[in-house]
């Protein structure tokens, strides 16, 4: 028997056979799905009954080796919308691959059936079968994965975004509280807001607070450098607040240059000092 009629038989008995199919592996599934919502069984089902017709329909292509076939382009959209709302809801990389793998067994028992008076045709039925659904487990999982990273990079990005706060203490004032570690992904975040922020309230000084830094080595004086040089182009000056005697003696040993910078020991004094640039000033009253 050859490819194509191996693969048009294939196609033929999932199609004549479908119903039990579906049945067979739904309850397979759901049985999986210990804890799951009425509404996620409910997609379980649709997301089943889509994939077992849009299988059985490439499979009369009689391309069952190349899953990268224009005839698997439905399967290939419809396993990579599966895997990324899998990958949103918190599905773990195996429950998303065994929703692939887990076809196998009603399948074969059908094929068993079908081909019950040859056993060559069932041999290599089940060998084409096998293989097939491999590649596509393991094409789901590459998209889970794929989708998976997204969110971290998203989740990570969002986390930078809160991490580096720019509040306006007052007109042409803006503070910038530093906590943790600044590193090269950290310092481009924080000059882009800084900077937007600049743009929207039209800011004359910036403070930058670096009393939560733990460290100040050569690199995170480098980012703080490149961070103010960028608020001076765009017409705001700098004071850096925070400025403890343990990173003032790490300052000098590693000699960074901050002769043009104005440094406060606190950010109460740096706003003080802001304040008096910018023409107002607070009376204290008894």
């Amino acid at each position: 028997m050859t490819t194509k009629d191996n693969a048009s038989r294939i196609s033929q008995l999932i199609q004549e056979h479908q119903a039990e199919i579906g049945s067979q592996w739904i309850a397979q599934l759901e049985a999986l799905l210990l804890r799951g919502t009425s509404s996620a069984k409910e997609q379980l089902r649709m997301h089943c009954q889509q994939f077992l017709a849009a299988f059985a329909q490439a499979t009369r292509s009689g391309e069952l080796e190349n899953i990268e076939h224009r005839s698997w382009d439905e399967v290939r959209d419809l396993l990579s919308e599966i895997s990324s709302t899998r990958a949103k809801s918190g599905s773990t990389p195996s429950e998303t691959a065994s929703f692939v793998f887990s076809l196998k067994q009603p399948l074969f028992s059908q094929m068993t059936d079908a081909f019950a008076d040859d056993p060559a045709a069932l041999a290599a039925a089940s060998w084409s079968v096998s293989s097939l659904l491999d590649k596509l487990g393991l094409y789901t999982i590459e998209v889970f994965q794929k989708a998976k990273d997204q969110i971290i990079v998203r989740q990570q990005q969002e986390l930078l975004e809160l991490s580096t706060p720019v509040v306006k203490l007052w007109n042409g004032i803006l503070a910038l509280p530093l906590i943790g570690t600044l590193d090269s992904a950290r310092t481009q975040v924080v000059m882009e807001n800084i900077l937007q922020k600049i743009v929207d309230t039209g800011a004359i000084i910036a403070i930058i607070d670096i009393t939560g830094v733990p460290m100040v080595d050569t690199l995170v004086a480098q980012h703080l450098m490149k961070t103010i040089a960028a608020a001076r182009l765009m017409g705001a000056d700098c004071i850096i607040s925070g400025i403890r005697p343990q990173i003032a003696q790490t300052i000098v040993h590693l000699g960074v240059n901050l002769e043009d910078v104005i440094t406060k020991a606190t950010l109460a004094d740096a706003f003080l000092v802001a304040l008096e640039r910018t023409g107002a000033s607070v009376t204290i009253k008894n």
